[in-house]
């Protein structure tokens, strides 16, 4: 019985979000990490608390990320190749009241990972 239990916590514990090249999706931020995740259309717009993300391949890796929350955030990052070998990727500051940001790598990516959400205490890039 402990070991359900302890295998259901694991299992709705929050992680990181891995969003595919040409994908959009919506979230949460919950410990840390995006909670209730979902696949949006582009023009979708993130609600009060949530943030989105959007990856595009354009000169190698592009990421956008909307924080519709009054909180800005640090978070990290990871470019995840073809090979599913991921590799740390640098990030700015999450501005707080829907101010988008823009990531963007020279790595070509399949995929970046995001997690680790942090209240940012000023900013940087």
């Amino acid at each position: 019985m402990k070991l359900l239990l302890a295998l259901a916590l694991i299992a709705s514990s929050p992680a990181p979000l891995t969003v595919p090249v040409g994908e959009n999706w919506i979230f949460a931020i919950d410990h840390g990490q995006p909670e209730h995740a979902r696949k949006v259309a582009e023009k979708a717009k993130p609600a009060k608390g949530e943030v989105k993300i959007s990856v595009r391949a354009l000169f190698g890796t592009m990421m956008t990320v909307t924080n519709n929350s009054a909180a800005g955030y640090t978070f990290k990052a990871e470019l995840i190749g073809a090979d599913g070998k991921a590799a740390p990727a640098r990030t700015c500051t999450l501005p707080p009241g829907s101010q988008p940001t823009l990531e963007s790598w020279p790595q070509k990516a399949a995929a970046v990972r995001i997690g680790d959400f942090k209240p940012a205490k000023g900013g940087r890039c």
